[in-house]
């Protein structure tokens, strides 16, 4: 069945105490925006519709550079959720399938809940995700007459009665995307906060001789983030996942509890991940690589057997070949390594190439920026950079070529040939004492004077 995506983002997250939309706060990396957006990405989602109200502008910026075929609409008035999907109507003209409607804060659906919620839709006009509550709280309740699900009922209108059932509301539904207008259209707002709740479709739709059932799921993978504390909840828990997963697949984590892992971090099997590790959003690890302690990924590319660490840095557009070495404090910016190169200690190295088997020596820095742009440092195959060479870009090193130590290097070097590039050392006898002495008698006059 063709699918179309409804994410409803417009609140404005009053108890997050922020500036940013509430759907924009970040959990493993990413606005829990996105994960809400990937993970109906199973259903292969034909349209997808994010309806915006508080800060729409920077949601539609976030939609649109996670997905530019995403179409983001704006709720002006957060008049309540069937209000919100309504907003989607005409991005949505002449759709014939099924819209699944997901909410941009609650960001742990899983795939397989979706496909379950879609089977169930073969069935019946209607589908809710339910989810039996350990704390019911104030949640809104599914009201079932066997396996017909016959309304959902808030906890603010409901009877004792009502409130004692502990099969709960998510808020996620599927129905044909015809029948779903149809049954907005008849949302009223009569009830205790004067809102059109999506919720009532299903007491709607049994009126009208539709069918509607309940998919169930955890309870976690429902978990909404209302608040801080929410969001540090739902960080923590989906790094427990990530953990776990990783654990399961042959990945060695020395200190699970201690690495913090984004949303689409990939590490092979028998990779070895040492404590305090970070992995920033676009990190791949392939299998047999060790990263060391207290290093920090993002955006980069560790093959097979490379070494990083401890207390490394790799920014955007590392690209590391395999069995390379990157060192302690060593900071590898949008360069590519090639195979078996070491860059092993203090040393920076951006907007670069190195050559394999190159060896870079300690407090080796790439000076690639003249305070306006940037530019590129070559280093060759076998290359050896002597420790403390600034190499000020544009510049290439030949392969084979050498720089002595405390070199700083403004021509290109050719293959093969040593460059030294530094002043001649000066020796003056006795001027060490002389100028010690001067410099005590001019303290002492200051501390006289004072």
């Amino acid at each position: 069945m063709k699918t179309s995506l409804v994410i409803l983002a417009a609140g404005k997250g009053t108890r997050m105490n922020s500036d940013l939309p509430k759907v924009l706060h970040p959990i493993a990396g990413e606005p829990m925006l996105i994960h809400a957006m990937e993970s109906g990405r199973v259903l292969a989602p034909e349209r997808t519709v994010v309806v915006a109200g508080h800060g729409a502008d920077q949601v539609r910026a976030a939609a649109l550079a996670h997905d530019p075929d995403a179409i983001v609409v704006e709720q002006e008035e957060q008049l309540g959720t069937a209000h919100a999907v309504a907003q989607a109507r005409a991005a949505l003209t002449g759709f014939e399938g099924m819209t699944v409607v997901l909410y941009g804060d609650t960001p742990f659906i899983q795939p397989e809940t979706l496909e379950r919620m879609q089977d169930a839709l073969a069935q019946h006009d209607v589908t809710v995700l339910g989810f039996q509550a350990a704390d019911p709280a104030r949640y809104g309740r599914l009201v079932m007459d066997g396996d017909r699900l016959e309304r959902i009922v808030e906890f603010k209108d409901a009877t004792e009665a009502e409130r004692a059932i502990t099969l709960c509301n998510s808020g996620v539904l599927a129905a044909r995307t015809d029948t779903l207008f149809d049954l907005i259209d008849a949302v009223g707002n009569d009830n205790a906060s004067g809102e059109y709740y999506l919720t009532d479709i299903v007491g709607l739709a049994r009126t009208g001789g539709l069918r509607a059932s309940a998919v169930t799921c955890d309870e976690a993978e429902t978990l909404g983030v209302n608040s801080r504390a929410d969001l540090a909840l739902a960080d923590a828990t989906f790094q427990r996942r990530a953990r776990a997963a990783l654990l399961e697949d042959g990945v060695t984590l020395m200190a699970p509890d201690t690495v913090y892992l984004a949303r689409d971090t990939i590490i092979g099997r028998d990779t070895l991940i040492e404590p305090n590790v970070v992995f920033g959003p676009g990190v791949t690890v392939e299998s047999g690589a060790t990263i060391r302690a207290f290093s920090h990924l993002e955006g980069c590319h560790v093959s097979r057997g490379g070494i990083v660490g401890p207390y490394a840095r790799l920014r955007p557009g590392a690209e590391l070949a395999e069995d390379v070495r990157i060192g302690n404090f060593v900071e590898i910016k949008n360069a590519q390594v090639a195979e078996g190169a070491k860059i092993n200690h203090l040393s920076y190295v951006g907007d670069a190439s190195v050559g394999a088997a190159a060896n870079l020596g300690a407090g080796t820095i790439t000076c690639n920026y003249d305070g306006v742009m940037k530019h590129h440092t070559h280093i060759g195959a076998r290359a050896f950079i002597g420790s403390n060479t600034m190499l000020v870009a544009p510049v290439s090193i030949g392969d084979g070529a050498m720089t002595g130590s405390g070199s700083v290097i403004t021509s290109d070097v050719e293959p093969d040939a040593l460059a030294l590039a530094r002043a001649p050392q000066v020796e003056k006898p006795g001027m060490a004492r002389k100028l010690l002495e001067m410099l005590k008698a001019k303290k002492a006059k200051m501390q006289r004077g004072s």
